[in-house]
């Protein structure tokens, strides 16, 4: 057969290869669009064990675009099973028509029953070469995680031919190792961007997260006396290259202290970087079980990556699980794409900053990709109109598989104008955000607004007043509603899932109660939760107050000024270490809304009397939040 016969067969099987798995793949949101000559988004199934013999699994995935206009796809091919510190390859795939089709899998390292991971790709775009930062340990038999202390130190490889060849690795640890950094390294794992503006234009950057550890090893795996020691830092750090990668050096460096019990305030990992259109480095890194609040955290250097110009601050409202992920500027927008439940890794999604970071999307405004479980990505530039997106993602788990998805930017929802508001009347509160289109109706206390189970619902900016901590509380709404099934979620204020701080209300018709939750952290102790009932679901379809009380060691449900239910408290804050909203009339992931009417939603930072919930007079001392619920206004 010919050879041109033969190459246009492969392409040809290789595209039929590349339509079914796009046939077998979620369908992302369908956005209205008219008449367009090419589809607009379009993805692939990249790397999977079943395709791709001789794995167990794929993760970790990181892609760039080399200056001959190549993608290079890269992954961790973990041979044994799923787990993180196993024996595992980098591995890569090629594509040299803009993610349409792609090369076989080629090895870039093997572990050779070590773990080789976390590749962090970054191109010289002055000389073409493709530089791989990376990161190796001993590897194990089993799925259990790198034992403490981890012995990971960062090699690079390059490749000067488009991916196609590499060089031996080379051991960075002389450079970019400090002797403190002795437990947990790690390199990326995303794309590393070179400057293009200022004094510092060509310098290359990607992103490193470490511990230190103050014990000693043993050579006979024997605890020293008085035990291992512990971990006592975590750090986030800039490694720079000012030569084309030939010598590196650890640049900005924000250190964060671990107390004896374990907890620490923030732990800034899985770096990933813009060069903002001012040439300042926006860095935004996972947040993982930090006492402040949020599961995303972010700095910037303003020196070309030598420095922070502050630490590391969460961001809040910003709803992720604690995950990676990765962040593309285009123009003056910078994307950010990273799952948008909450609570688990699922529903991978783009959202967009206009402002260089300082602010993002709410999650009711990104654009999502999938529904599916979805994990770690990374983001690339096509050419002038086209994005590519790798993702591990899946029907059953999120490590299922590797996507990579291609999409114009028109394909992204557009940018939204303000909401609604409807008035906050806490001390110096902003007004809420109405999301949907509930509409007004007559309440206990003037108008009230009535939420239609799709849609509706009222959002609170989030203020560092909102998060109610270790306080006594008391959380009070007037409710009417006639639904015989579904979750009723009338308040919610902090994270959601079985591990997160949070209070809730909701109303459980088929279970014919409506039930008050909290869940709270207490130092490094697992999480606990506490909830309280009614014995009736009050679903009548008339007008009753609820009130939650956290006071006196008790949890107190309450119902027209009668407690109804109480429990014995448990200790801890009911907002730390989440992604903190406060919703009225939804579940905080969006899966669950209330169908009835809410009207004058109260919470104070403190324990009501008996008699003040009796009263409907609505005090404004220590009053958190206040919603009356009565008017819809213009937005702000």
């Amino acid at each position: 057969m010919p050879s041109r016969l033969r190459t246009r067969l492969r392409a040809v099987g290789t595209a039929l290869a590349a339509a079914a798995a796009l046939a077998a793949l979620p369908a992302p949101a369908a956005h209205a669009r008219g008449a367009a000559a090419a589809p607009e988004f379009e993805q692939q199934v990249l790397f999977k064990a079943a395709q791709d013999p001789g794995y167990a699994c794929f993760r970790i995935p990181a892609v760039v675009r080399t200056t001959a206009g190549t993608l290079l796809a890269f992954a961790e091919g973990r041979r044994l099973n799923c787990g993180d510190a196993a024996d595992i390859d980098i591995v890569l795939k090629r594509s040299t028509d803009g993610g349409r089709t792609w090369g076989p899998l080629r090895v870039v390292t093997a572990g050779g029953g070590d773990t080789h991971g976390n590749p962090a790709p970054v191109v010289d775009r002055e000389t073409g070469r493709v530089l791989l930062a990376e990161t190796y340990n001993t590897g194990r038999t089993d799925s259990a995680s790198c034992s403490v202390p981890c012995d990971r130190t960062p090699h690079l490889q390059y490749s000067d031919d488009d991916g196609l060849t590499w060089s031996a690795p080379r051991d960075l640890s002389d450079e970019i190792l400090p002797a403190d950094w002795n437990s947990w390294y790690a390199t990326g794992p995303v794309h590393g961007i070179q400057l293009t503006r200022g004094e510092h234009a060509g310098r290359l950057v990607f992103g490193v997260n470490t511990e230190t550890w103050n014990g000693e090893r043993s050579e006979m795996g024997v605890p020293p006396a008085g035990g291992w020691g512990r971990v006592t830092a975590n750090h986030a750090a800039l490694i720079v290259s000012d030569d084309g990668g030939d010598h590196w050096r650890a640049g900005a460096t924000d250190s964060w202290p671990i107390a004896d019990d374990g907890t620490f305030r923030q732990k800034p990992s899985e770096l990933t970087l813009a060069e903002r259109t001012d040439g300042s480095v926006l860095v935004s890194g996972r947040e993982q079980d930090g006492t402040d609040l949020g599961h995303r955290t972010q700095a910037v250097s303003r020196d070309g990556g030598d420095s922070f110009a502050a630490p590391f601050r969460d961001l809040p409202d910003l709803y992720t699980p604690q995950v990676q992920g990765s962040m593309l500027r285009l123009g003056d927008r910078i994307l950010l794409a990273c799952p948008g439940d909450p609570d688990r890794r699922r529903t991978m999604m783009i959202r967009s900053s206009y402002d260089g970071g300082r602010t993002w999307d709410s999650v009711d405004r990104g654009t999502v990709v999938t529904t599916d479980w979805s994990g770690y990505s990374d983001l690339a530039r096509i050419d002038r109109d086209t994005v590519g997106l790798m993702y591990e993602g899946g029907a059953v788990d999120a490590r299922d598989e590797i996507r990579f998805a291609r999409f114009t930017e028109d394909w992204l929802l557009p940018r939204r104008g303000p909401d609604p508001t409807t008035p906050d009347l806490a001390r110096h509160a902003r007004p809420a955000a109405v999301l949907g289109a509930p509409a007004r109706t007559k309440g206990v206390l003037g108008g009230a607004l009535e939420f239609d189970g799709a849609d509706d619902a009222v959002r609170l900016p989030y203020s560092d007043r909102l998060p109610l901590g270790t306080k006594d509380f008391t959380a009070s709404l007037w409710f009417r509603y006639t639904a015989t099934t579904g979750e009723q979620p009338l308040l919610w204020m902090g994270g959601i899932g079985t591990t997160q701080p949070q209070v809730w209300l909701r109303g459980e018709p088929a279970n014919d109660r409506i039930q008050g939750l909290i869940t709270v952290r207490d130092g490094a102790a697992a999480p606990r939760s506490v909830s309280v009932r009614t014995t009736g679901a009050h679903n009548d379809g008339q007008w009753h107050r609820l009130a939650l009380r956290r006071g006196g060691g008790r949890l107190t449900l309450f119902v027209d000024g009668t407690a109804v239910g109480a429990a014995t408290d448990v200790p801890g804050s009911v907002s730390r270490n989440s992604p903190f909203g406060v919703h009225i009339g939804q579940r905080m992931d969006g899966r669950a809304f209330f169908t009835g009417a809410i009207d004058d939603v109260h919470v104070w930072d403190r324990a009501l009397s008996d008699e003040e919930i009796a009263g409907r007079d609505a005090s404004l001392k220590d009053t958190v939040l206040w919603l009356p619920m009565d008017h819809v206004g213009d937005s702000h």
